[in-house]
């Protein structure tokens, strides 16, 4: 017979576990929310109407928002009478630590793709210029609209990062993408007339990988996301950062 202590310990772990996955699948909901701008930079958390919108109890909810302004998706905001959880503003300071973090978390993926087998280094090479061709056709036909623009330009890099990556290097950088994603996202259609700079600092990429150089792939990342973060902070000033006050 299973004694009552015992039934409670289970009846605990049970209700931690089930806890635990709504507390995550909260927490990615709401940041998938927040990256498209359907929460947009500057606005107000209202944890019931979140709660309702995903169909959950409060608690849950409640525990996520605290784990995104961990991770800079929420912040505080203060003034005399009382203080509110709003979405992060997007400002070119925090753009420019964002981009430089996951330049130098690329760059380590580099080296360690360089060093790969050759075989499995052209793998690589041959989708990396698949990627690239695509965005090059899109810089050519300059479409109406920039669908696809943005998986082309993810798929690139995690390429690089998931053929070189380590456990612990993937884990950064899955935690740092979604965003930079928010920036790209919401300042896209303003990013795109300088879609052919970022073609050629791929084409260095991808020679430089093809070469089995990893000093200059490690550098070629860390330039493409030091110059994109310096073409997005030319599109901010002259249309203003979101959500900022």
């Amino acid at each position: 017979m299973v004694s009552v202590s015992v039934k409670k310990k289970r009846s605990s772990s049970r209700q931690n576990v089930e806890h635990g996955n709504s507390l995550r699948t909260a927490f990615q909901e709401i940041r998938e929310l927040i990256v498209h701008g359907k929460l947009s930079p500057g606005a107000w958390i209202v944890e019931a109407d979140l709660a309702d919108h995903l169909g959950m109890s409060r608690t849950p909810v409640r525990s996520a928002i605290h784990w995104l302004q961990r991770e800079g998706y929420v912040i505080e905001h203060k003034n005399v009478s009382k203080s509110r959880m709003v979405v992060a503003p997007l400002t070119k300071e925090d753009a420019s630590e964002l981009y430089s973090i996951i330049g130098h978390v690329e760059g380590l993926a580099g080296r360690q793709t360089v060093a790969l087998p050759e075989v499995k280094r052209m793998q690589i090479v041959g989708q990396l210029r698949l990627f690239n061709e695509q965005l090059r056709n899109i810089v050519a036909t300059k479409p109406a609209r920039a669908a696809g623009i943005f998986d082309l330009d993810r798929n690139f890099h995690r390429a690089i990062v998931e053929a070189g990556a380590g456990p612990r290097l993937l884990a950064l950088h899955k935690a740092i993408e979604p965003q930079t994603e928010r920036y790209w996202r919401l300042y896209a259609s303003s990013i795109i007339n300088d879609l052919h700079l970022s073609v050629a600092e791929h084409d260095e990429i991808i020679s430089a990988i093809d070469e089995g150089d990893a000093d200059r792939t490690e550098r070629g990342l860390q330039t493409n996301w030091k110059n994109g973060s310096e073409r997005l902070a030319h599109v901010i000033e002259l249309f203003g950062e979101r959500g900022s006050w």
